[in-house]
């Protein structure tokens, strides 16, 4: 089950004990900083989490899948994610 922003609050409210609005403001400031940094093209680093980078596809080939008939899909901007190798080896129980 993944983790919602909604349990992300209630998280931050019973850890640290600030008010439940307090801490969706937090989260939320804390979203929209990413946001924007993603939106004019710097890549988001969070040391021993990750990093968030903003990549450019170019226009391709593809084909649409109800129809099976080609089509050339447009360019875009697309977000990955790197974890970091401390996130890494927790997951992997190091």
């Amino acid at each position: 089950m993944p983790l919602t922003k909604a349990q992300l609050v209630e998280s931050i409210h019973n850890q640290i004990g600030l008010t439940k609005n307090k801490s969706a403001e937090i989260v939320e400031t804390c979203l929209e900083i990413i946001k924007s940094t993603l939106e004019s093209g710097e890549d988001v680093l969070i040391s021993g989490f990750g990093k968030f980078c903003v990549r450019e596809k170019k226009e391709r080939r593809g084909r649409n899948p109800a129809t099976g008939s080609a089509m050339i899909l447009a360019p875009r901007k697309v977000v990955t994610f790197k974890c970091s190798g401390k996130l890494k080896d927790m997951i992997n129980g190091k």
